[in-house]
């Protein structure tokens, strides 16, 4: 029997948005139901809307029933006793859902005693065991502590033991692990498969990432402009898409065990709630499109074995067998001419020889003190030669960020040397700081922040080219935004009126107004779509191929560094542990830490990812002002265990140093113990872990 049955669901704001156009499905207890689709799709305000925690002037319409007890049309009273109590939700953002003055044992504490006559003590227990069970280390004494104390991946742990509080039978998980670092998205998600053991409830996973409905989903539900467009489980979605939206959602991923090449974006950006397009809303952007499409909207209708599909043409793709390359044109990559010289024979234009960058630690709101130490960078070095992009990976708080602060800033280091293009940055003078300058650009992570909303794109465009005193400055913003695939009329209109992969491209013909020679590139797809993010990846791959450009790319999803990089640097608390060829770092990874990184990466194929096996870290990245001696990962490390008590001494004494691994040139491994296993597919190696 369906635990939530939602029948024809509809959401309108004012203004005419219909957000949510007919959505209906069932969740039966047990059941994972994924949902996925673009950014605004419908998919948080369905789950609201379910909730009944949309704004007063939305109009809902339809039927909502948990175990045939109709929600919608409930008053806020009845609301509240069925809200945490049979069904519950878990937010995208933790640090917004807490409240900031109350303890996290206390709000806890208090989403027991909501529902449950209980006293404060037990229930005060009872938030220390919730606490325990979702993996919070020392739950007694983290009770205590407030939200802004812990790291976001506890936050969320934390806001799963409170959702989870009463045995709910239906919990609603909108992007649980967006924010988080692979590494703690992969505790977070087994945290949510302990949750469903020990409550049996039924789960919606709403998800950008197709590799976590992959592993988490039974079935998947699609949606586009609002409503569903292909519904059915997990496997046939997968592996048999009829529906041209989810042939492309599936084909534009980039994939840490797939061939390399271009990806296959889809072109355009979904339609305004306001104004959707006669016929079917995916058709202006569908390649499989005719005539018929813009009649109607097809309506979704089943096919048999418990799929249904809104598509006119699915027939026809399912005999043709046809997949997302056959249907989507694959775009056309020059090839580098940089890569056809031995990289050891091309000149290097970025240089880091043991760089270090720490801060104070100061105590005292009048009269401040040091108390310490922030090592953020602690002796790294790598170079990048001309042509090439080199990947810096790593957890949240590694020391990225403040690398590439350092090589921007063109300024002397702490200790070490940053050379850009053959010139120490100690050395610059002010004359010649300001020439480097415009050979050294960066791509920001979020385009709507870099770009100043007062300004038309043309003017953005153009300041670079003012200030160094460029003539020909409308002939060249003409240029550069036809070179990112932008049109030149655009040049009057202002960043809030493109989307977000547009703004991206404005934000790369700004760093190439000056003709640079290197880019820094600070994670420029995380905050876009899949299928936005596959053009972007696209046009920095051509640009990088047809512009002689050497790339610094900083990124979380190592997907996107696979499909990118010609070499991969890891970092942790401000070492690097293991650097060399992406092929040689993915395919046989040494350091404890990177095979970790790559098995918390989930893959878009059900089957396989059923099958992999996790190398789970435990706790939070520890704190750069105090870290570990000898072995900066011994602390996490799940190899540290299982080592002698002579080999553990090493570890908590000696620092290893990068040093070259077996026989690859260009393969160098921070640890002591390096050893090579497989983590993209299940080995008897990972068996053994």
């Amino acid at each position: 029997m369906s635990i939530l049955e939602v029948r024809d669901l509809n959401v309108t704001f004012p203004g005419g948005i219909e957000a949510v156009r007919g959505v209906s499905y069932e969740v039966s207890r047990g059941e994972v139901l994924g949902i996925v689709g673009e950014s605004g799709s419908g998919k948080s305000v369905t789950s609201l809307a379910i909730m009944g925690l949309l704004p007063p002037n939305a109009v809902v319409s339809g039927s909502v029933k948990l175990h045939g007890k109709e929600l919608l049309g409930l008053d806020e009273g009845k609301l509240t006793e069925v809200r945490g109590k049979s069904i519950s939700m878990i937010f995208q953002d933790p640090l917004s859902a807490f409240t900031p003055v109350y303890t996290i044992g206390d709000q806890v504490a208090e989403a027991v005693r909501v529902h449950q006559k209980l006293p404060k003590d037990k229930a005060a227990k009872r938030a220390v065991e919730l606490l325990d069970l979702v993996g919070i280390p020392h739950p007694d004494a983290r009770a205590k502590s407030f939200p802004h104390e812990f790291s976001g991946g506890m936050r969320q742990r934390a806001m799963i033991a409170m959702a989870i509080a009463n045995d709910p039978d239906l919990l609603i998980c909108d992007e649980p692990t967006t924010a988080l670092d692979v590494t703690i998205q992969a505790q977070v998600l087994e945290v949510l498969k302990t949750a469903q053991r020990e409550t049996g409830a039924g789960i919606v996973m709403i998800t950008h990432d197709l590799g976590v409905i992959a592993g988490m989903a039974d079935r998947v539900l699609v949606m586009y402009a609002g409503r569903p467009v292909e519904q059915g489980r997990v496997d046939d979605i997968y592996s048999r898409p009829r529906m041209p939206y989810t042939m492309g959602l599936l084909a534009s991923i980039p994939r840490i065990d797939g061939e390399q090449g271009p990806l296959v974006p889809i072109e355009g950006n979904p339609p305004s709630p306001v104004e959707l397009p006669p016929g079917c809303p995916f058709a202006p952007r569908c390649p499989m499109k005719v005539d018929a499409c813009d009649d109607e909207e097809p309506p979704l209708v089943e096919i048999g074995g418990g799929r249904q599909v809104a598509c006119i043409r699915s027939r026809e793709i399912e005999h043709k067998n046809l997949t997302g390359t056959d249907v989507f044109p694959v775009p056309v990559i020059p090839p580098s001419d940089a890569v056809r010289v031995p990289r050891e024979q091309r000149p290097t234009v970025l240089e880091l020889d043991d760089v270090i960058r720490h801060y104070p630690l100061m105590k005292g709101a009048v009269f401040k003190r040091r108390v310490g130490t922030v090592h953020a960078v602690d002796g790294i070095s790598f170079d990048i030669a001309q042509g090439e992009t080199l990947a810096l990976v790593g957890e949240s708080g590694c020391g990225k960020t403040t690398t590439l602060q350092q090589i921007m800033q063109l300024r002397a280091p702490e200790r070490g040397r940053v050379v850009v293009l053959g010139r120490d940055s100690a050395t610059l003078n002010k004359a010649a700081h300001k020439e480097l300058r415009s050979e050294l650009q960066i791509v920001f992570q979020d385009p709507m922040a870099a770009l100043d909303p007062r300004m038309p794109v043309g003017d953005i465009i153009a300041e670079p080219l003012r200030a160094h005193g460029r003539k020909d400055v409308a002939v060249r913003v003409d240029e550069l935004l036809r070179l990112v695939g932008l049109a030149p009329e655009h040049a009057a209109r202002y960043p809030q009126h493109f989307s977000g992969g547009q703004r991206q491209r404005i934000g790369i013909a700004r760093a190439l107004a000056l003709d640079p020679k290197v880019l820094v590139l600070d994670e420029p797809v995380s905050a876009l779509d899949v299928s936005i993010q596959a053009g972007v990846i696209n046009l920095l791959e051509r640009l990088k191929n047809t512009l002689g450009l050497s790339y610094l790319f900083v990124a979380h999803d190592l997907a996107v560094v696979r499909h990118l990089a010609d070499r991969v640097a890891v970092m942790y608390l401000g070492k690097i542990t293991e650097i060399g060829a992406v092929e040689d770092v993915y395919d046989r990874p040494a350091h404890p830490y990177t095979q970790a990184l790559l098995s918390a990466i989930p893959l878009p194929d059900p089957a396989l990812e059923r099958t992999r096996k996790r190398i789970l870290l435990d706790g939070d990245l520890p704190s750069p002002a105090d870290p570990p001696s000898g072995c900066r990962f011994r602390t996490r490390c799940p190899k540290f265990a299982r080592l002698s008590q002579a080999e553990q001494r090493r570890c908590v004494d000696e620092e290893p140093l990068v040093a070259r691994h077996a026989n690859a040139m260009d393969h160098g491994v921070a640890c002591h113990y390096a050893e090579e296993i497989e983590v993209i597919t299940a080995s008897e190696d990972q068996e053994e872990q």
